[in-house]
């Protein structure tokens, strides 16, 4: 075979074409691996979505709804109800309180931040480490109070009551002096 010139053009052609080919070849890798992170982002903020989206719709009468005499908060002669969330888990909650006329609860605390409405009866609360009946502040139904994460409260019952408690978990109770916890 003669060395000529168009021997030469086509070797050039050629390596060319190869150069183009390779150059596609790593440009459809780029765009495959730029898909799949287009995918990945697609599906987290999904997941985001679904954690953080409210809950189902919850629609109740009260003869479908079922009080248990235990509970996070429910202690020997109080009830408690579940309406959406869980108190002991991460997120948001509210729960029902049916306490009878005079229940006492000693001065606690929750590490989370609650918002109560008193649905019925006449309920009272105070602030401090020590049970002071002089500071108790009497709430009729209709009435709404917050318990600040952390700050110790007491209440007292005065006639059989009902609360709607709502926070976001998870929360417990936990006693001043734990010699109290009446469990």
């Amino acid at each position: 075979m003669a060395w000529n010139g168009t021997f030469v053009i086509e070797s050039y052609r050629l390596m060319e074409s190869y150069r183009l080919m390779e150059s596609y070849r790593v440009m459809e890798s780029y765009r495959f691996k730029l898909a799949l992170l287009a995918v990945g982002v697609v599906l987290s903020v999904v997941a985001m979505a679904q954690q953080t989206a409210a809950p189902g719709v919850v629609a109740l009468t009260p003869t479908e709804m079922t009080w248990a005499s235990q509970g996070v908060f429910a202690v020997p002669g109080m009830e408690q109800l579940n309406l959406v969330g869980d108190p002991t888990k991460p997120g948001p909650y509210t729960l029902r309180l049916k306490f009878p006329k005079g229940f006492r609860i000693r001065p606690h605390t929750h590490p989370d931040s609650r918002e109560v409405t008193i649905l019925s009866g006449v309920f009272a609360t105070g602030y401090g480490e020590t049970f002071d009946v002089g500071n108790l502040k009497i709430l009729p139904a209709g009435s709404f109070y917050t318990e600040p994460a952390n700050l110790p409260h007491y209440i007292e019952i005065k006639e059989d009551t009902v609360l709607q408690v709502s926070g976001v978990g998870p929360s417990e109770r936990r006693f001043v002096r734990p010699s109290a916890n009446p469990k």
